[in-house]
């Protein structure tokens, strides 16, 4: 059995809104191409994603949903006939083909998915996925098909697993959380910055479940500016607690690289730090808890140059138990993708220190964090 599978296909490029929209998949050949560099990623470990069919992708969405963004994506459907569907927004435009490539997106989750629970390898890692915010019958936040919940509906049906979801991305996993809100065999878990300045301005630790699914949900939600040593607490914290008390047969987690301090879309302060180990943690306790049955997506990243690459690459390097990578990035990355960045690229795996000014504010925002961690766990000590 392989140690882990890297789900991957160009095509998936083809999940793309527009030359200026802030979602960009070309953080997929970036992440890759330094992965090769370091010689972690060989053509080997590499197999190729497929399309969802429809009945596949409408285990988690609805079928109308699921005509109404084919239609769009074949010219068949203006902006204004998708707007009550979340499509032809401003945040989730349509472009040509989108149910094709968002199909595949969806269709990678599932390669991963198999590749795991076969018993071809122990983790898989499908960097095109991850698109948290997708509803029942609706896009959000630049998703159109959810494929974790499509993945988690799918594993329930073909292998009949409990599944535990850990998302880490700075916006709040809201459409997998309320696809199985009352659903008491997936507990999710996401640790994001609060909704009171973010969207999708949900995840407050009160959401906890509903009904059969009660005491299954739990939301960390960080204050702004959150740095590293309070995000890694809770997150270490939440994890060790959660796993423990649901047990999961097999572990999905959600790699959002969104928590730095250079993305442009939120406020917190994490830096490489929180890279290196959350994925090392997930590992760990995937082991423990669920005979190694990990499965990896990608999710938010939108500094696609000196943050996503890096972070992405350390989930790798983790599910194959190589070291993590310190030092130089590689001479010949480098000075290939300079060319092309609009910024001035990070040339260590490390962040420069100091990144930023203090954090006037540091241990007021950690206790606010300490005292959010104890009410978000309080249920499992009742």
């Amino acid at each position: 059995m392989k140690n882990a599978v890297f789900v991957y296909s160009p095509d998936q490029l083809g999940y793309k809104f527009s030359d200026t929209h802030p979602f960009n998949h070309k953080r997929l050949v970036l992440t890759m191409d330094l992965l090769k560099n370091i010689g972690a990623l060989k053509n080997e470990d590499i197999i190729p994603a497929r399309l969802a069919t429809d009945e596949e992708i409408a285990l988690a969405h609805d079928e109308k949903y699921i005509d109404i963004v084919k239609r769009a994506g074949h010219g068949k459907l203006s902006a204004k006939q998708g707007e009550s569907y979340g499509i032809g927004t401003e945040d989730t435009p349509i472009f040509p083909n989108m149910h094709e490539a968002s199909a595949l997106l969806v269709g990678g989750t599932l390669q991963a998915v198999d590749a795991v629970l076969q018993g071809k390898a122990r983790h898989a890692l499908n960097l095109g996925g991850g698109l948290h915010h997708g509803f029942y019958g609706r896009a959000s936040g630049f998703c159109i098909y959810n494929d974790s919940s499509v993945a988690i509906r799918y594993i329930q049906k073909k292998y009949g697993l409990r599944v535990l979801y850990v998302d880490t991305d700075a916006h709040h996993g809201d459409g997998v959380q309320w696809s199985f809100y009352d659903d008491p065999n997936v507990c999710t878990l996401s640790i994001h910055e609060t909704g009171r300045y973010l969207f999708p301005g949900t995840g407050n630790v009160t959401e906890r479940g509903n009904g059969q699914g009660y005491g299954t949900s739990f939301n960390f939600p960080v204050d702004a500016f959150t740095e590293d040593e309070s995000f890694l607490t809770i997150y270490e914290q939440a994890m060790r607690t959660v796993f423990e008390h649901f047990k999961p047969d097999v572990v999905i987690t959600q790699n959002g690289a969104d928590a730095h301090y250079f993305d442009p879309l939120t406020h917190l302060y994490g830096t490489m730090e929180i890279y290196k180990k959350i994925p090392k943690l997930a590992h760990k306790l995937a082991h423990e808890y669920c005979d190694g049955r990990w499965i990896a997506v990608g999710g938010g990243g939108y500094d696609i140059w000196r943050v996503v690459p890096r972070a992405w690459s350390m989930i790798w390097t983790e599910m194959n138990d190589l070291p993590c990578p310190t030092g130089p990035l590689p001479k010949e990355w480098l000075t290939h993708w300079q060319q092309e960045a609009p910024v001035e690229l990070i040339p260590t795996w490390e962040d420069p220190k100091p990144l930023y000014e203090p954090i006037p504010r540091k241990a007021e925002i950690e206790e606010k964090n300490a005292q959010m961690l104890q009410k978000a766990l309080h249920i499992l000590s009742k």
